[in-house]
Parts: C-alpha cells; sequence; structure tokens
C-alpha cells in the first residue's frame, strides 16, 4: 500500500502533442499514433525519457484516453504513446481481433525505443482489449518491452473469454456489432453508418441463431465472417491456440519484464487475471504482482467502493488504498521499473486480495446491501493454507459436507431452449446496445457514448425485475423457476470464508444428445428488515456445454440416458459467508444472453435448424457423489464475529 516518504515523479512538465504520426509496421501498414511528449515553453523536450505505450480499437483522441493516459503521464516525465490499432480509427489495414496485435505491437515498441527522445525502455497498460494487447506483444518478446500493468484482461480465448468451457460469450457478438458501427468502412457510408446505429442488438439477441448475410453485421462483411468464425469454431486447434490468443500455451517465449495484474471478482477476466499470475510469477524472474478487487470490468472501477447493486465499504478502491487514484499507482509501478525510483513498491506482497463480506446486510441511502469486505496481503495464489473441501448435493435440495449413503438419489430439471434462465448479473463486460438519442442530435453524439448494458452486471440480487433482458411476469427469484435445481446448507453457525478457484464434479444424464450445465455460488442472507425475502448474492458462475465433457480439442455428442462425470471450473472468488448465512449452489442449463443457449439438438455451432427440450438429470447418490469443491480459508479473528 501506498507509504509516506516514498520517490515519484512529479508533474512538472508541460505536454506537447504530434497527432497522427504513421508508425510503419513490418508489413508496410502504418498505424496512427498520437505521441505525447514533456514540453518547456510549448516546445518538446529531448530527453531522453521512457515511453509507454497504450494500443487501442476505441480510439485514441476521446478525452478520456487523453486527460488520463496521455497528459497524465507526459507532466510526470514520460514520452506517451497511443495507437489505434491496425483498421481502427485513423490506422491503415484490416482490422484481425488480436490475430495481428502480437507483431504489430512488438514493432511499436521497438520503434518508439530507437527515437531519440526515448531512453530505450518501454512500458506498456490498458484495460481489457488494451491489456490482451499487452500480452500478446510480450510473446514476441521485444528486446525494449520494460514493464507492464496489465487490468483486466483475458488469458486464454477459448475457455474464459470468447468462449467458456464449449459455450459462447454473447458479449462478443455485441462486440462485433459495435465494432462494425465504428469501423473505418461504416464512417465511409454514411448509409451503412447510420443502419448500424440505429440496430437493437436486443432484438437480434431474439432471434439466434444469426444467418450470413442476413443479420445488420453484413453491412460490414470482415466484421461478419470474424463474429461466425469464432461462434462456429468450437474445438481448440490452432488459431485458438495462437500466442495472442493464448497466453498460457506460450508463457515461456512471454518478455521475462516486472508485471503487475490487476482484476475484479466480478470482471470478465478474473479467471483470466489470476491463471496469468499464476503462470507467470511461476515462470519468470522479473517481479509478478496481482490485485483482485470487488470490482466489475472497466477502466474506472476500481476507484469505486460498489458494484452491481452491493456496497463494499470505503475501503475497496484503489483510491486513498494503494493511491491518491488509479493512474497513482500505475506511476508507482513505471516510476520503479522505467526510471528506477525507489516507490516503495518492492516491499509489496505479491497478492493483494479484497475478501468480501462481513458487513450487516444494510441497505445503504444509495439503496445497496452492504457486504462489506477488507483488504489482505498475501504471498501466493492459490493460498497455500487453503483447505479444499468437498460440499455434496443431496436430497431435498441440502448441501453439506457429508458424503451421500443412497443407493440411488438425483434431481431432474426440464430444459427448453426457448424459455431460457434469464441473466442477472455475473461477471461480464460489453453485452451492450446502442442507447437510442433523439433524430435530431443523432449525429452530434459520438456511438462510443451511446453503448449501454442491457443486462444487469456484477453483484445483484438473484431475482428479476422488469429491466432484466427475457424476464417475464411475474418477476420471481431465480429459485422459483423449475428449471433451476437449489442445493443450500442449513443457517452457517460460524462465518466460512471461500478463497480462491472453484471446481463443480457432477454426474449428469440427459435425453438429449448435447446441453449445457451452469453452476452458479451464491451467498445467501436471512430475512432482515431491509431485505425481508433475504438477499441472494451471486459470488461466481460458470457453464459447460458437454459436447466439450472430455476434451476442449474435440467434440463427443452424448448417449441420451448415460451418466457422465463432468468437471466444471468456475470463476475464483473469495468471500466471507456470514454467521447465519446459507451457501447456495444453483445448477441449471442456461444463463441467458451472458452465454448462447444450447439448442440440445447436437447440431454444429450456431448453427442449429431447431430446438429440442431436455430432461436433465443431477445425480446423486452414493456411486455419484455430486459435489462442489470450495476453498475454505481458516478465518481470522477479527471475521469470526461477522
Amino acid at each position: 500500500m501506498d507509504q509516506a516518504g516514498e520517490s515519484r515523479s512529479r508533474p512538472t512538465y508541460e505536454v506537447v502533442v504530434a497527432r497522427d504520426v504513421m508508425v510503419p509496421m513490418r508489413d508496410g501498414v502504418r498505424l496512427a499514433t498520437d505521441i505525447y511528449r514533456p514540453a518547456r515553453d510549448g516546445e518538446p523536450l529531448p530527453g531522453p525519457f521512457p515511453a509507454l505505450l497504450v494500443r487501442t480499437p476505441y480510439d485514441k483522441s476521446v478525452p478520456h484516453t487523453v486527460e488520463t493516459k496521455g497528459i497524465f503521464f507526459a507532466r510526470h516525465g514520460y514520452v506517451v504513446a497511443i495507437q489505434d490499432v491496425r483498421g481502427r480509427y485513423a490506422s491503415e489495414g484490416t482490422f484481425a481481433f488480436l490475430s495481428q496485435e502480437a507483431e504489430d505491437g512488438y514493432d511499436t515498441v521497438e520503434w518508439l525505443a530507437a527515437q531519440p527522445w526515448c531512453d530505450g525502455k518501454v512500458g506498456t497498460f490498458g484495460t481489457s482489449y488494451l491489456a490482451w494487447v499487452q500480452n500478446a506483444l510480450a510473446a514476441l518478446n521485444p528486446p525494449h518491452l520494460a514493464a507492464m500493468y496489465v487490468n483486466q484482461g483475458g488469458a486464454q480465448a477459448h475457455s474464459s473469454s470468447v468462449r467458456h468451457n464449449g459455450a459462447f460469450e454473447l458479449r462478443f457478438m455485441a462486440w462485433a456489432f459495435m465494432g462494425a458501427a465504428t469501423s473505418p468502412e461504416a464512417a465511409a457510408n454514411p448509409a451503412v453508418r447510420q443502419a448500424l446505429a440505429n440496430t437493437r442488438f436486443r432484438d437480434w439477441l431474439q432471434r439466434l441463431p444469426l444467418r450470413p448475410g442476413q443479420s445488420p453485421l453484413a453491412l460490414v462483411p470482415s466484421y461478419e465472417r470474424w463474429l461466425f468464425d469464432i461462434w462456429t469454431r468450437g474445438d481448440y486447434d490452432e488459431f485458438w491456440s495462437q500466442p495472442s490468443l493464448d497466453f498460457l500455451a506460450h508463457v515461456e517465449q512471454h518478455a521475462d519484464v516486472p508485471m503487475l495484474f490487476t482484476g475484479g471478482w466480478y470482471d470478465s477476466y478474473t479467471r483470466a487475471t489470476l491463471e496469468n499470475f499464476t503462470a507467470f510469477s511461476a515462470a519468470k524472474r522479473g517481479p509478478v504482482r496481482v490485485i483482485m478487487g470487488p470490482w466489475t470490468h472497466g477502466t474506472e472501477m476500481p476507484d469505486r467502493t460498489w458494484a452491481g447493486d452491493v456496497e463494499f465499504g470505503p475501503g475497496a478502491s484503489i483510491t486513498g488504498t494503494f493511491a491518491d487514484n488509479v493512474y497513482d499507482h500505475h506511476l508507482r509501478f513505471f516510476d520503479r521499473y522505467l526510471k528506477g525510483l525507489d516507490t516503495g513498491i518492492d516491499d509489496d506482497p505479491p497478492v493483494w486480495i479484497f475478501v468480501m463480506g462481513g458487513g450487516d446486510g444494510h441497505r445503504t441511502p444509495e439503496g445497496r446491501l452492504f457486504h462489506g469486505g477488507r483488504w489482505r496481503a498475501e504471498r501466493e495464489w492459490p493460498l497455500a493454507r487453503t483447505r479444499y473441501t468437498e460440499y455434496y448435493l443431496g436430497p431435498g435440495g441440502t448441501l453439506g459436507t457429508e458424503p451421500p449413503t443412497a443407493p440411488s438419489a438425483s434431481s431432474s430439471f426440464r430444459f427448453d431452449p426457448d424459455d431460457p434462465v434469464p441473466t442477472v448479473g455475473g461477471n461480464m463486460s460489453s453485452l451492450n446496445d446502442f442507447a437510442p438519442v433523439p433524430p435530431e442530435i443523432a449525429d452530434k453524439v459520438r456511438l462510443e457514448d451511446r453503448w449501454a448494458s442491457i443486462v444487469k452486471v456484477g453483484p445483484w440480487d438473484q431475482r428479476t425485475t422488469p429491466d432484466t433482458f427475457g424476464a417475464r411476469p411475474p418477476y420471481l427469484p431465480l429459485s422459483s423457476r423449475p428449471d433451476i435445481l437449489v442445493f443450500q446448507t442449513e443457517p452457517l453457525e460460524e462465518p466460512v470464508e471461500v478463497t480462491g478457484p472453484l471446481r463443480a464434479v457432477l454426474w449428469v444424464s440427459s435425453t438429449a444428445v448435447d446441453t449445457d450445465v451452469t453452476v452458479k455460488l451464491i451467498d445467501v442472507y436471512p430475512p432482515s428488515p431491509d431485505y425481508p425475502e433475504g438477499y441472494a448474492l451471486n459470488l461466481s458462475d460458470s457453464i459447460l456445454r458437454l459436447r466439450y465433457r472430455n476434451s476442449p480439442e474435440r467434440a463427443e455428442l452424448m448417449t441420451p440416458g448415460e451418466v457422465y462425470r463432468v468437471e466444471i471450473p468456475l470463476y475464483p472468488t473469495s468471500n466471507l459467508f456470514g454467521r447465519g448465512h446459507r451457501i447456495r449452489v444453483d445448477i441449471s442449463s442456461s444463463n441467458f444472453p451472458r452465454f448462447d443457449v444450447n439448442p440440445n439438438t447436437g447440431e454444429p455451432l450456431g448453427r442449429h435448424t431447431h430446438t429440442q427440450v431436455a430432461i436433465n438429470t443431477i445425480h446423486h447418490d452414493r456411486d455419484h457423489p455430486s459435489h462442489i469443491v470450495l476453498p475454505l480459508i481458516p478465518v481470522e479473528e477479527e471475521d469470526a464475529d461477522a
């Protein structure tokens, strides 16, 4: 955490900007780059200075990017290069999601290092796609890459990002719509741009599957081809294994430089952030650190104390805890590893985690549940003192640590793909739509500023409301649906801390040749004056498309009625279940529109022609002890009264 007496750069410089510097790539394509340089009296200083690189598909010239990335760091004595990636905004070439980012990033790092105003050290930072591209270029080990601050980025696109254990994350369909609408192709044709800007993405979600040439994306064919490629390419193959899409498969060739990963328990890249930290900290000499807070996705989220419908307390943000603000925290990192200043970061532990929970559950003046939590320093991830404990599914919806003894026991539900379980919160990003604006100002509002989520993101009470996408009246708790199996403990007599990776081991059968299984971990608050029906707080979830139950590399359809053992990794979490709370596991077969819905027919992915109802069964008897493995941590004295 931030310490008194540390040495830091000060904002003593003026800033001058060279716009749209066209940086050449190895294939002759030029990428538009804005260069922010420290200056005096309106003139750039010769330096040399260390350089920082930000590569973005979201327009390098937006005010927020200019102010918080360009001007801020240049005033502190860094040259800052902010670049439109290939095929986006002012850059040349054709955009291909992540596929060209390794080479383009490498070439840009080395171009920066060769400039007379650069001292040869280049750092990178950014969030989401801007984090992906950092690891992509680092996979080629550019000689002058010196430090990386990676906020909320991916690790393995096939298992925990674009696809998720076989299912498709529909946020990338939304991302394709956004990308097409803001592409150079659309900008060059006002009719195309207007058509895409007026598209209601939520309407197309109700018309899945899309057909090539029969959706608005056909107006920008390159984006349509990309979407159908990643949607229908289910097997892990050479495409998914390339260095820019699977960092975990290329750890050894990755640049060995100081790295700081930051992520959130409700981020779309929670699992990826910790997978990256675990892999790189084991393989690299350069210091590797991670900070995990109670946040959702986005650059500004670490400055918040709340997420979704839940308040975590004033200490939950980076501001005031680790630094004065998010970018001061970046500065502390880069000042140490690019300028050699003693910022105190060498004394930081490798792992900071925010343990959620411990609050009294009252409703705050802002209308949020007060869940509370606190930061804790750790030496490793997963924690060495973890007790991995099986909680077994039992008859009548019970959940406990005693293995089942009955010779036969199971729970079944009817899964209708035409009536999927609605998404209520969770680890998502970019599942957005263009918010409508009055026609008279439509051409004055940037499309990027009209992008608004169509689902609730982060922690929410697990009940539908009129604004829940796909929900129908009456608006009831999700647990009331007959296609959700609910298993929960008795009210806890003592607090229980769950911190680490989660895994469900289930014995499953179905009347279909292919179906999905979803698993969700929930902290159930007891009834209170503020919440008379209690509060079901989602913590983690996952899905498995059962054709990929044996291997991500090869689909295998099921034999109807046969019982299969499957393992489902959930996103990791850290939560203190308070006294009187219940630990709950919900099992179903859909979570829409977080994931695409399995038609149960076994047809090619994303190309089905019909749906069919499946009867899905979870077996939980002596020979089929279905359970969830919870990483239990001994409760510390200060949490014992929670």
